[in-house]
């Protein structure tokens, strides 16, 4: 299937994978269950994920680094042309590209388009259909050749191959990685083995916030949201207090993240301490405030103090 060049008895091969594709495709599932851990937040709403999330995984034969990038779209704000930034100057010096398509939808526009760009790049792209859990096994060869014809450039110098996958429920994950593995060159450990991911403790917490936002509020409300944690502190061997702020662009907007006497943060902050304190093995108090930054979206020194740096 993969058409690689065959292993060597004690050959290590090691290599950046970039995994792109449009919002809402399963690319930060898919890094999650690659590497085996939860490394980037996921939900339903689109552009979710907004900056380069890195993930390792390690075996005796390869060691694979992949960057889960924002979805690919037309930007209509700061924030957009930023996160379009960041997905478009992964894709520059990887060894392979993923480019994750979901199988249950017809192909788009925008996916051939930048399939054709990466047709014409010399780095292996490899077609990943995503979401075969939701098709017959009739659909899914149909989608897969629906794919291939979509997605077909001339005179395309890298390999492309098109593995179905779920990544959801982790189906052909390893014919995946095979195909990956074949591309790989021969090379070093660039991370010690027992890396998962190079994000500090701020960023996963105020990931792991926002992404329980995403998952109780409404439609208008989630691409407006920012969450930045101010401090992290140990107040007992077993307790850690964090106090970490969401920001959204109006004063109605705080209104809806709040809730009823409060009731939708609590929420929010609720689902958030389950999964930190799983995470860290330890209990958390989490301080959890809502504040208007007005358009901060389109605003560059606001996108820089929340962490989006456009330079």
């Amino acid at each position: 299937m993969n058409g690689g060049i065959p292993l060597a008895p004690g050959e290590f091969r090691s290599g950046f994978i970039a995994i792109m594709g449009r919002p809402n495709t399963g690319k930060s599932t898919l890094i999650n269950s690659l590497v085996g851990q939860k490394i980037a937040i996921a939900s339903e709403k689109p552009q979710t994920t907004r900056n380069r999330i890195l993930g390792v995984l390690t075996t005796e034969r390869y060691q694979m680094v992949f960057l889960d990038t924002p979805g690919l779209m037309s930007p209509a704000t700061r924030l957009d042309k930023f996160m379009l930034r960041v997905a478009e100057s992964t894709a520059e010096g990887v060894d392979v590209i993923l480019l994750v398509v979901d199988g249950s939808r017809p192909p788009a526009q925008a996916e051939r388009d930048f399939g054709a760009r990466l047709g014409k790049k010399r780095v292996p792209v490899i077609l990943v259909v995503n979401k075969i859990d939701l098709l017959s096994p009739e659909q899914v060869s149909q989608a897969l050749e629906t794919y291939r014809q979509a997605l077909a450039v001339r005179d395309v110098a890298a390999p492309r191959e098109t593995v179905a996958v779920s990544a959801l429920h982790q189906t052909h994950l390893s014919a995946l990685l095979d195909a990956i593995h074949a591309h790989l060159p021969e090379g070093p450990k660039y991370y010690p083995a027992d890396m998962v991911t190079d994000q500090p403790d701020r960023f996963y917490v105020a990931e792991i916030i926002r992404e329980k936002a995403l998952e109780v509020l409404r439609e208008e409300v989630p691409y407006a949201l920012a969450a930045v944690v101010e401090e992290i502190l140990p107040r007992r061997e077993d307790l850690l207090f964090i106090r970490a702020y969401v920001f959204c662009e109006k004063a109605g907007q705080k209104g809806i993240l709040i809730g009823e006497k409060g009731q939708r943060l609590k929420i929010i902050g609720s689902r958030a301490r389950q999964e930190l304190e799983a995470h860290f093995g330890k209990r958390i108090f989490l301080d959890l405030w809502v504040k208007v930054k007005k358009d901060w979206r389109d605003d560059p020194v606001e996108l820089e103090q929340l962490g989006y740096r456009l330079t």
